[in-house]
């Protein structure tokens, strides 16, 4: 069970700005770790009021019927691999979810705005449910070849799961680097420069071209960035 702590602090966005507690007077100073920690709030605050607005109206310029009433939490279960990923509520509410890790390892707005526009494309582009349809269907498949074969049950539910798998991976690449070029426009409109965004993706393992891999190349996704961005620039 994921553990969230919703950004409530969002919700008075519209009412002013959002106060940030500030060291008492006569208190002592704060130490390095806090002065980290204070502007990596004030970072994340800022990049979320920015963005929040924006991928909205394009959810609900470009969709019909879809939620676009986006809510951003902080997953804050201690963990050392920076990590971002969108879901849905309960009642189909979007969430982009951010944990610690992925909060601390940015080095500029531009890198926060940029993974945030990127989730916000999975929802906007329908792929929670394009990847669910695919795991559903490997599982039909490597399910039904397994029974063919004359499995037991207890194989033809193990080929199930491991159809599913497959099925889930099949287009993840693709809907990754779809989901890089949206989000390369949509910080675009937020004011954030996604090639400098992009530069994340320096700092990260590399995935590679492997077969059924969940995640492309990083270099085919800063050039599909890079590609994108001159695009959109020069008609715009």
């Amino acid at each position: 069970m994921r553990r969230f702590l919703p950004l409530l602090f969002l919700a008075l966005a519209a009412c002013g700005a959002v106060p940030i507690a500030t060291t008492p007077t006569g208190s002592a100073p704060m130490t390095s770790a806090e002065q980290r920690a204070e502007r990596a709030t004030r970072q994340f605050i800022d990049v979320a009021t920015t963005v929040e607005p924006v991928v909205e109206d394009e959810c609900r310029r470009s969709t019909r019927g879809l939620n676009c009433d986006f809510l951003i939490v902080v997953d804050d279960r201690p963990a050392t691999e920076a990590n971002a990923f969108q879901t849905l509520d309960d009642y189909g509410r979007p969430i982009l979810a951010f944990n610690l890790a992925m909060i601390a390892s940015v080095q500029n707005p531009d890198e926060l705005a940029f993974v945030m526009s990127h989730e916000s494309a999975h929802h906007i582009l329908g792929h929670l449910a394009r990847v669910e349809e695919d795991a559903a269907v490997g599982a039909i498949i490597f399910s039904g070849l397994a029974a063919m074969s004359g499995a037991d049950d207890a194989a033809v539910r193990t080929a199930e799961e491991f159809g599913a798998s497959v099925g889930a991976r099949t287009f993840s690449k693709e809907y990754e680097l779809q989901a890089d070029q949206l989000g390369t426009i949509l910080a675009i409109k937020a004011g954030y420069d996604p090639l400098k965004g992009a530069a994340f993706f320096t700092r990260i393992p590399d995935p590679g071209d492997r077969f059924l891999g969940s995640h492309p190349p990083n270099a085919a996704r800063i050039e599909i960035v890079r590609r994108t961005a001159e695009t959109y620039r020069a008609t715009n």
